[in-house]
């Protein structure tokens, strides 16, 4: 299992803030790989607020007592006193970000944003960009260096801001039997994604036109097919160059590149920066903190 979070004064106790509308006060990320199980439990919940975004794998969350299995590209959110109770499983290799954040003005902040006061799931698909703002986050409350209280918040506005945009793109009528054709296509996604995957071969198997699959799937995950496999090769090739000591090479096969110098190109033009100096950085991050 791999662990990284922060806390506001090294505060692990849950707090209420009174004196700011909007306040950050611990974030972190898991990826479970060897442990078999990693449950939660909180039956009076706690005083803050809680958003988990699934980036790979799957989780399992209870609300109001009924199991929902969450697949990855979800964001969850508990609100102060409500019970928490969660499980994440080693072989669905869940990855997850959290953040909690308090504040005297957070139920109005969340209403500005679109999220309603009974919403707890929302579909977000995944995007490298919700864990560049977790990141971000969690290395702002290491360093703490001037200003990172208000920067924190400006994070965690950006994360809200972009929730907001998705829930207004949603189509109002949601189909279940089309979200259950999308739901099966993002599982079958994250377990192949390291292979060879023809949209236009998956779309004929279960009897879809490829303009109506593309164009449904983007409705409901806010990327393309092809978009998506891509994010989550470029996400799992993040975590083994920071969770393993596979060299570029290695781990471009095992996120389903033949050609290194291709891999090279793709995650540089989606990181920013090759995977060599995406690993150094990592490494110069850690030594900082």
């Amino acid at each position: 299992m791999y662990t990284d979070s922060a806390y506001w004064h090294n505060k692990l106790l849950d707090f209420k803030d009174k004196t700011h509308p909007l306040f950050v006060t611990s974030c972190g990320t898991f990826r479970l790989f060897t442990k078999p199980k990693l449950p939660t439990h909180r039956p009076r919940g706690r005083i803050d607020y809680q958003i988990l975004y699934v980036a790979s794998g799957k989780a399992h969350f209870y609300f109001n007592g009924v199991e929902h299995i969450v697949p990855a590209g979800s964001m969850v959110l508990y609100r102060p006193k409500e019970e928490q109770r969660y499980y994440y499983y080693g072989v669905d290799r869940t990855e997850v970000y959290w953040v909690h954040f308090t504040g005297s003005n957070v139920k109005n902040i969340l209403r500005k944003y679109g999220i309603a006061d009974d919403v707890h799931l929302i579909h977000t698909g995944t995007a490298l960009e919700y864990k560049r703002i977790f990141i971000q986050m969690i290395q702002e409350l290491k360093l703490c260096k001037d200003d990172y209280e208000e920067l924190l918040v400006n994070y965690l506005q950006q994360l809200l801001i972009m929730l907001h945009r998705i829930i207004n793109t949603k189509p109002k009528g949601k189909n279940p039997l089309l979200m259950e054709e999308i739901d099966t296509a993002v599982r079958y996604f994250h377990e192949n994604y390291h292979k060879s995957i023809s949209i236009e071969e998956y779309a004929a198997s279960h009897h879809m036109s490829v303009s109506w699959f593309i164009r449904n799937f983007k409705e409901y995950t806010e990327s393309t097919p092809a978009q998506y496999i891509l994010s989550l090769r470029i996400s799992n090739a993040q975590t083994l160059l920071e969770s393993t000591n596979y060299n570029v090479t290695e781990i471009a096969n095992i996120v389903g590149y033949d050609n290194p110098l291709y891999f090279s190109r793709i995650f540089k033009k989606q990181s920013g920066m090759s995977p060599s100096d995406f690993r150094k950085q990592l490494q110069t991050d850690r030594i900082q903190s």
